[in-house]
């Protein structure tokens, strides 16, 4: 008895060392969900699954990333799937409606992403409205020039947008490009200027501005930066669809703050690491794709992936003493 007690004790103490590193809890919890997953289907392990998986979780992995760059210095973005929608039909109609090459169609889309941002940073830092309100704007006007720009209809004819479902090295460029981005997202946010006025600016912005941190330079690049990430995801779904529908991204604001919690983002900002929104996203895309092999109705998909959301909610926020 004795011996199992003190087994118990060092395992509970193995787990508060390693528990130290952000990453683990969401790391430890993927784990689990693929493992449970590949036993509950014989499909999910196959090769032809692993890449609808990943092409699933790509646009969801980017928008998960910008979303987590705003929740970690204190704000919230709702307006991503309005943005992704909206760069990716400024691309199509640049494409199909315009002639334009492939390549300038894409930066149009970059820049109407990136300028959708920038104005949300702009409307934070100068007008002083709260990112709630004026993302929440966002939201309902960026997915009204939606409807305004295409009258509702989809935008067809965008075969070469498949460059970004190619193989490179056994993967898709797509995927590729999430990878890239996650690499990128941490380097800026862990070893830069920038992610230390991020986290100053998310732990307590106050403060932040008293030590003589820029906070409103930093917000606008931010929120600017989310709105490019916002857009190359909505270049990424006209490439899996062919096809540029005007209720693209609908809903996937919950998404992209979904990831960000389950890779363990707290909503307290400041606090989570910068790969925790991509495991969250494989996670969100994981539990769907499982369900859906599994033959479950959509409706209780829906029920699924809340309760799922609720138990990772409470277990990767154990610890903390107070909530915003």
């Amino acid at each position: 008895m004795a011996k199992e007690l003190d087994f118990a004790s060092r395992l509970r103490d193995f787990w508060a060392r390693i528990t130290v590193y952000e990453t683990v809890k969401p790391l430890v919890a993927l784990i689990g969900l693929f493992v449970g997953s590949s036993i509950l289907s014989p499909h999910f392990l196959s090769i032809y699954n692993q890449r609808i998986l990943l092409l699933q979780t790509a646009p969801l992995a980017m928008i998960a990333l910008g979303e987590a760059m705003t929740i970690l210095m204190g704000s919230i973005d709702l307006s991503p799937g309005s943005v992704m929608a909206l760069a990716g039909t400024v691309a199509a109609i640049f494409h199909v409606a315009y002639g334009y090459p492939l390549v300038l169609s894409i930066l149009a889309g970059l820049a109407m992403g990136a300028l959708v941002g920038f104005l949300n940073g702009i409307l934070v830092t100068k007008a002083k409205i709260p990112s709630f309100v004026v993302t929440l704007a966002a939201l309902v006007a960026g997915r009204g020039m939606v409807l305004v720009l295409t009258g509702g209809q989809p935008i067809v004819g965008l075969t070469e947008f498949r460059i970004f479902t190619s193989d490179i090295a056994g993967l898709p460029l797509m995927v590729w490009i999430f990878i890239i981005f996650t690499a990128i997202t941490y380097l800026m946010l862990k070893r830069t200027s920038l992610g230390i006025m991020v986290y100053a600016i998310g732990g307590n912005e106050e403060a932040a501005r008293y030590s003589g941190i820029n906070a409103d330079a930093a917000k606008l690049l931010i929120f600017t930066l989310a709105g490019l990430y916002y857009a190359i995801a909505g270049l990424m779904m006209n490439a899996r669809l062919e096809v540029a529908y005007p209720w693209t991204g609908w809903g996937y604001e919950l998404d992209a703050i979904a990831s960000a919690v389950l890779g363990g983002i707290q909503l307290i900002g400041g606090v989570g690491s910068p790969l925790g929104p991509t495991i969250g996203a494989y996670m969100l895309a994981l539990i769907t794709n499982v369900l859906i092999l599994l033959g479950v109705s959509p409706y209780y998909q829906w029920v699924v992936k809340g309760v799922v959301l609720a138990i990772a909610a409470t277990a990767l926020t154990r610890g903390l003493k107070y909530v915003k």
